[in-house]
């Protein structure tokens, strides 16, 4: 046999090997991860999958994560986000399908909340250093702050959904950070669903989406609730989810100091000042987790008694960690409960008063570990 009539078997066999290993079944489940728009993605399969077949999802999630970040990113100068945030004042700009979806969202639920959420609010995010002008971490003085609170307002924004169009009607900076992330979520689930996959966790820096189950069979996905305290971080709750999305939004985790006095990432756009209040988190069981992110957002900054009222008004399954002292309380509206059970609600250590004091469930108060 020839030298080169060898070395083409070698090569041929070594092909196939390499090809037969790609096509091995993978250990179940499959867990895919990585970093994206400053945090993480872990995407969990409990499908069976080949080596190749996971490659080649992840391709496809990575194609999604980046469609999100050109469309809708503050960081990257060429966003589509950012183009219309520098169009002229006044002018239509054609949209994507996209950005005008996530626009709708956040302008129904800026809307449904008298203004607790608000997409116009980048300046003011910009002003207290949590966007990307990354100024120094000081508080603003109050007459820039005065003036960029007159500028922000669901009403500085208009949006012609059938003509997939939107404009600016005063200089302001369009921020979606507060549903980005969800909407990027749900598309990924989207995705995993349009290639025939029947059980996966989607989990986008803590927004969440789930579709059939862990094992693949008969058992939940289990999604932790974390107590809200500084440091290492423990489930306060665990919540068995099927086919439903899951998004937090907490003032424990971002926040800067000044003289003593602790300011949360989460602006009250109403004031333009940092929430303040005893309301720590609250999480939003919803079909789309873009919702999900915005209502957890908009239920955050109303506080603990007027976002209880606007959940039961609107009949959204949410979770609430209200600071008590040094512990804190788990309240859930009724929709949560029905979603979940009173069984389920009983294992998760949460008691149902079921009238007037406010129509809850809450459980005891646990000591802030």
């Amino acid at each position: 046999m020839s030298v080169c009539r060898l070395l083409w078997l070698l090569l041929l066999i070594t092909l196939l090997v390499g090809c037969s290993e790609r096509d091995r079944p993978l250990d179940s489940p499959v867990t895919l991860e990585g970093e994206i728009f400053g945090t993480f993605y872990q995407v969990v399969i409990a499908d069976p999958l080949t080596r190749r077949e996971a490659d080649e999802l992840e391709a496809g999630i990575l194609d999604e994560l980046e469609s999100v970040d050109a469309a809708m990113s503050t960081w990257r100068d060429d966003s589509e986000l950012m183009v219309f945030n520098e169009a002229p004042l006044g002018e239509w700009q054609p949209l994507s399908d996209e950005l005008l979806e996530v626009l709708a969202i956040g302008q129904s639920v800026a809307e449904a909340s008298d203004g607790a959420f608000d997409m116009t609010i980048g300046g003011l995010v910009n002003l207290w250093s949590f966007g990307p002008e990354a100024r120094p971490r000081e508080i603003p003085d109050k007459v820039t702050l005065t003036a960029r609170l007159k500028e922000i307002g669901p009403d500085s924004l208009e949006i012609d959904a059938q003509a997939l169009q939107a404009r600016r009607l005063r200089d302001v900076f369009v921020d979606l950070s507060a549903v980005a992330k969800g909407h990027a979520t749900d598309r990924v689930a989207a995705y995993l669903t349009q290639q025939e996959l029947a059980n996966f966790l989607v989990n986008l820096g803590g927004e969440v989406k789930v579709r059939g189950h862990r094992d693949g069979e008969s058992a939940p996905w289990r999604i932790g609730i974390e107590a809200p305290r500084d440091g290492p971080q423990n489930a306060r709750h665990v919540l068995p989810l099927q086919d439903i999305a899951l998004a937090t939004s907490g003032d424990y985790r971002n926040y800067f100091e000044h003289n003593g006095q602790r300011y949360s990432h989460t602006l009250d756009p109403r004031t333009g000042r940092p929430i303040d209040h005893r309301l720590a988190s609250v999480t939003v069981i919803h079909p789309s987790d873009a919702w999900a992110d915005a209502w957890a957002t908009a239920l955050l900054v109303l506080g603990e008694e007027a976002g209880m009222s606007l959940a039961r008004e609107r009949s959204l399954a949410v979770l609430m960690l209200v600071r008590q002292g040094e512990g804190w309380t788990s309240l859930a509206s009724p929709a949560f409960v029905d979603h979940f059970g009173r069984e389920t609600i009983d294992e998760l250590g949460v008691a149902v008063i079921d009238e007037p004091a406010s129509d809850m469930a809450r459980d005891t108060e646990r000591p802030l570990e």
